[in-house]
């Protein structure tokens, strides 16, 4: 049969009345929804549920399957022991889920137990789906800290084994929207909460699920969500199917936002191939994207290339022909008004007598699928001119950044790079003489030093900024008697 249906629910524990007592009826609203998504899986009588939860076993780098034959768990951290749940796995369906992962080049698998116990990410679902129906068994599944794209993969994966096995597979997404709706919510507000909600409940009430891997790292981060891989890996699970989609309810009243839709497969549709889409148009902005480097990046890049794929360090000399060359358009932030590039992107007299002329200190970044994959770089210069000091930065960052694994060649054409020039650390006496956006800082007490670039994204106040540094220093937050420095940047693109 495969997957026949999928279902967007959020996982608070306080729509369950012995947890809520009485406090569940502001949720209403969710509640009824919620009671309507289980009569729905009743009426398909689905054999295996698949349930996705951001509170199951979590790991940055591996998608854990819940092993094993039953499992148990109730609500007594939320002071309702008497709520409780025991399930049946589908361990051959794990299994089969985990061998396609592994043949797919995705870590995966039922290694790795921490807490057998089912997590309310799971049993909010349980409670409604259970009171209509129990006649299935359970695959539940954590999140991790791969690209959304990885997430969609290892959802697709989920429909080639319920075809395989033939079996009738509902997928439930489990996941609370924003959590930083309201001043009053447990986590305060932030404007990227309300835009997170709006969007989200957009692109999933509309089904276009390739718009869902272009959601910014930033924009989650702030928002505070915690469902969008859940509900990534449950779009791949519907890739290339016909759905019938209905946007049941959204509510943010508590100050977390809860979502509910539904996806109901109505045959096969080879244009809902969502990943594809989105793979090209990642691809076609790559590929503008390093059209439009300067020759700071463009000599970043070749020098991080050279090293990885030929072991071995280049000099200007044997590249500056190349790098000089220009692919596109120079991109500058923080002196836009700068002459480093023609036209065409070709390099200026001016950026070559910076690049050969002058001593810098200077900071290679490396972002990959949204994420920081690497960043290395010098206060003050080390080198015999900036283009030495680009060219040592670049390796530093990709193979030296304690923060990471070493890149490897096939991360590569993935790779996106920054190139910041640091102008001369002044002495500031207080923090009102810094801006977030125009400088950045280093903090200095004894031998301890921590520095931060300006113009970060996620990083949008001084309290955060100088917050960060001492960290990077290894200071406390209220750490006090702290040198401060302010520094400027040219950042190219």
């Amino acid at each position: 049969m495969g997957v026949i249906a999928g279902f967007m629910v959020p996982h608070p524990p306080l729509i369950v009345p012995e947890v809520g007592r009485g406090g569940e009826a502001v949720v209403e609203d969710t509640i009824r929804a919620y009671e309507k998504v289980a009569e729905e899986i009743a009426e398909l009588a689905p054999e295996t549920i698949v349930i996705s939860s951001p509170h199951s076993v979590m790991y940055a780098d591996y998608f854990h399957i819940s092993p094993g034959a039953h499992a148990s768990g109730d609500f007594g951290n939320f002071r309702a022991p008497q709520v409780s749940f025991e399930v049946d796995y589908d361990e051959r369906f794990a299994m089969q889920w985990a061998n396609h992962a592994a043949v797919n080049e995705i870590d995966a698998g039922v290694l790795g137990e921490r807490d057998p116990n089912l997590d309310h990410g799971t049993m909010v679902p349980l409670f409604f789906i259970t009171k209509k129906y129990t006649d299935f068994k359970l695959v539940r599944i954590g999140l991790s800290g791969f690209s959304l794209a990885t997430h969609y993969r290892m959802g697709q994966l989920v429909s080639t084994v319920a075809d395989e096995l033939d079996r009738k597979v509902v997928y439930v997404a489990s996941g609370d929207l924003s959590h930083r709706m309201t001043e009053d919510g447990p986590y305060g507000f932030h404007p990227k909460g309300p835009e997170y909600d709006e969007r989200i409940m957009d692109v999933m009430g509309r089904g276009d699920f390739d718009e869902l891997m272009d959601f910014d790292e930033v924009l989650c981060q702030h928002a505070a969500e915690c469902g969008h891989r859940s509900f990534v890996m449950m779009a791949g699970a519907l890739d290339k199917k016909a759905v019938k989609i209905e946007k049941l309810v959204h509510q943010g009243v508590t100050g977390v936002g809860y979502g509910i839709c539904t996806y109901h497969v109505e045959g096969e549709d080879p244009s809902r191939n969502f990943l594809e889409k989105w793979e090209e148009r990642d691809r076609e902005r790559r590929q503008k994207q390093k059209a439009a480097e300067d020759v700071y990046v463009r000599l970043a890049r070749r020098s991080l290339e050279a090293n990885i794929k030929e072991g071995r360090r280049i000099t200007w000399d044997e590249v500056k022909d190349e790098v000089i060359r220009g692919g596109g358009a120079v991109r500058t932030e923080a002196d836009t008004s700068t002459p480093y590039a023609t036209e065409d992107g070709s390099a200026t007299p001016l950026a070559i007598e910076e690049l050969t002329g002058k001593q810098a200190g200077a900071f290679v970044s490396l972002h990959k699928d949204g994420k920081l994959r690497g960043c290395i770089g010098t206060i003050s210069a080390t080198r015999d001119c900036v283009a030495d000091e680009i060219i040592e930065n670049a390796i530093s960052a990709s193979t030296r950044d304690p923060r990471f694994d070493p890149v490897e060649e096939e991360e590569l054409p993935f790779l996106e790079y920054s190139v910041d020039v640091l102008g001369e650390a002044e002495n500031i006496k207080s923090p009102k003489e810094l801006d977030v956006k125009k400088y950045g800082v280093i903090v200095t007490k004894g031998m301890r030093r921590g520095l931060l670039l300006p113009n970060l994204d996620g990083v949008d106040t001084v309290e955060e900024q100088l917050a960060i540094a001492k960290q990077k220093a290894g200071l406390t937050t209220e750490e006090k008697g702290c040198k401060l420095q302010r520094f400027e940047v040219v950042r190219h693109y």
